[in-house]
């Protein structure tokens, strides 16, 4: 294994939060069983106090989930040059069969972590706990894929070893190559990038009416986690050609290079926020009917659109920045 300070800050945090959702998870299974906010009993008393502790101290375990994602891309990426063929995280994540998977998982658990922290804060706005079976069976959902990226994240770093021969962007991101990663930088750019406006349009137009009426909130949430979707396929496919000015570069991990202003980061920090957010307030709609929620319910739900589509500003900004300022143009 490579010494690396951010590996090792990345396997002592994971290891860290496994432990603490463990702990929680079985606090979960005995509140899921137990929970009964008009029992007096001892055992509800003890719950009530736990519950609230442990709600605290996983949402600071799960803050730093979210960053973990963009402090293992980063990681990936600054020792790149430790490896033969390498020159950006592609080569990285390719030196052995952990890497693109353990990517996977913290995409994912970002956007698991990102939603709890929402029930979370919304179910700590009522006096009677109304959230506290959902946020717990997410949580106990939760932990098996937090679980598995911890395990993932070992055996990948445990395997890197310096002058490994990699693979670099370029062929595994080009028309020859076969696989997921190439069939989506295949994708037909013109199309693509009309989809990709198309959604954040169609996103943010009705994220202002659900914002105004409080009606279409699930609708708000799909359309949210496919602009995710459609965001992040562009974004190899069409959008990364505007940004390095070439035809056939279509790597969505060299964006995030000092010779491209790093920007690769707002522009995946936007489209993970967009989706947290939107999808968030979107779920919301479930529990307008709680008459616990009922007061703070459309002030959290009005700031999460608000986040959502402020994310969806900064992220078309940007692309638009590159589509109309450079010289770049597709044939």
């Amino acid at each position: 294994m490579i010494l690396h300070p951010n590996i090792l800050a990345l396997l002592v945090s994971s290891l860290l939060i496994s432990l603490m959702l463990l702990y929680s998870s079985y606090y979960g299974i005995r509140i899921l069983r137990s929970w009964d906010i008009l029992s007096g009993s001892e055992l509800q008393l003890k719950l009530e106090r736990r519950t609230y502790l442990i709600s605290t101290i996983v949402s600071y375990f799960l803050v730093f989930q979210l960053a973990s994602l963009f402090l293992f891309i980063s990681t990936a990426d600054s020792i790149c040059e430790l490896f033969i063929g390498a020159m950006c995280a592609v080569g990285t994540l390719t030196v052995n069969h952990f890497g693109y998977p353990t990517l996977l998982l913290k995409i994912w658990t970002f956007l698991l972590a990102g939603f709890w922290l929402v029930l979370n804060h919304l179910d700590n706005q009522g006096y009677n706990y109304p959230l506290i079976r959902g946020k717990y069976l997410l949580l106990l959902g939760m932990a098996p894929f937090i679980l598995s990226e911890t395990v993932s994240q070992a055996i990948y770093f445990g395997g890197l070893k310096p002058d490994i021969i990699t693979s670099c962007c370029g062929s595994l991101f080009s028309s020859a190559s076969r696989g997921i990663a190439a069939e989506v930088a295949n994708a037909p750019a013109l199309p693509m990038l009309a989809a990709f406006y198309l959604s954040a349009a169609v996103t943010t137009v009705w994220g202002i009416y659900f914002s105004r009426s409080g009606r279409g909130g699930l609708l708000f949430a799909g359309l949210s986690a496919l602009h995710f979707l459609i965001s992040l396929v562009a974004v190899v496919s069409v959008i990364s050609l505007y940004i390095y000015q070439m035809p056939s570069h279509h790597c969505p991990f060299c964006i995030l290079q000092k010779e491209y202003y790093f920007v690769g980061y707002p522009v995946y920090l936007s489209i993970l926020a967009a989706a947290t957010t939107g999808f968030g307030a979107g779920w919301t709609a479930r529990y307008q009917a709680v008459d616990s929620l009922r007061e703070d319910l459309p002030r959290i739900r009005v700031a999460l659109i608000r986040a959502s589509l402020l994310s969806i500003a900064v992220l078309v900004a940007l692309t638009s920045g590159y589509v109309a300022c450079t010289s770049f143009t597709l044939r």
